[in-house]
């Protein structure tokens, strides 16, 4: 259960718009029905009402205004979410389907700000040093945001400090991870981190383990999962961070994966230049979408 205060928007979105500077806005889509990440890779008009603030942690308060979308951007800017933390093995189904342990603590591997990316049409480039290895795969997670400075919290007290959701792709170079013990490099190229559509306040969400996420590989389902099965809650998780380590406003967390990527398919259902794979969350977030670039 959240204890976030209510807010006076139901989810937002960062994005360039159609008339104006070309400066990044921030402001919550006027149809509180539509899938942006959709709605933006079938080019049908996404209309938002804009807020005054230049961040989606601080969005101000609706101006009046109202724009179309040029171009979705990740909820957070690079500079806002310095290193990314990601959390592995962190579903239940996952573990068994890779034949390991539960871990008893969570699994913790960080990816520079420079991976994050946009949504649609943004691609996601598989460097030309990792493309003859044939092992790019895809990690569909909840990510969860900071929104204010956070340090040596307890689980009961973490939700306090979580300021809401969205959605990644955890791009991964398989051969390049199983090649060393450490995760770092073999995840951290640029653009691997592509991050949205949509932030949805944690008060929208009265229960975390009844949100749901969905991976398609070019329309075909192949991850799907309650929040429930995670190993270790968002609470969990954000409390275990904060030991020692303060996690600033703007931190991105990504939760894990569920069951189902490509490496454990039979044969192996990898990334090719080509494809396309979107992330699914519920309650507000919509799809994320990214066309995979091989770099020549």
């Amino acid at each position: 259960m959240t204890t976030a205060s209510p807010t006076p928007y139901a989810r937002l979105v960062r994005f360039i718009p159609k008339a104006g500077s070309g400066k990044p806005l921030i402001g919550e889509p006027e149809d509180a029905t539509q899938d942006v990440g959709l709605a933006a890779y079938n080019s049908e008009p996404i209309k938002v009402s804009v807020f005054s603030g230049s961040s989606v942690l601080q969005p101000g308060e609706k101006t009046g205004e109202s724009f179309e979308v040029e171009r979705l951007l990740s909820p957070l800017a690079e500079e806002e979410v310095g290193t990314i933390r990601c959390i592995g093995l962190n579903y239940v189904k996952h573990a068994h389907e890779v034949k390991m342990a539960l871990p008893t603590v969570p699994v913790l591997f960080m990816k520079p700000s420079t991976a994050l990316a946009d949504p649609y049409p943004a691609p996601t480039v598989i460097p030309k040093a990792y493309v003859g290895d044939n092992a790019a795969d895809y990690e569909s997670e909840l990510v969860v945001v900071i929104g204010k400075s956070c340090k040596n919290v307890s689980e009961s007290e973490a939700m306090q400090y979580v300021a809401g959701y969205t959605a990644s792709n955890d791009v991964s170079s398989r051969a390049q991870q199983f090649a060393q013990s450490q995760w770092c490099y073999s995840k951290s190229f640029d653009g691997a981190c592509p991050v949205g559509p949509a932030f949805v306040p944690a008060s929208r969400v009265r229960d975390i383990g009844e949100m749901s996420i969905e991976g398609r590989k070019n329309g075909q389902v192949v991850q799907k999962s309650r929040l429930d099965d995670l190993i270790f809650t968002v609470p969990k998780i954000v409390s275990f961070l904060s030991q020692g380590t303060t996690l600033k406003p703007g931190t991105i967390i990504l939760t894990g994966t569920p069951a189902g990527v490509g490496w454990s398919f039979e044969p192996k259902n990898l990334l090719h230049d080509g494809d396309e794979f979107s992330v699914y969350v519920s309650h507000g977030v919509g799809t994320l979408i990214n066309k995979i670039v091989e770099e020549k």
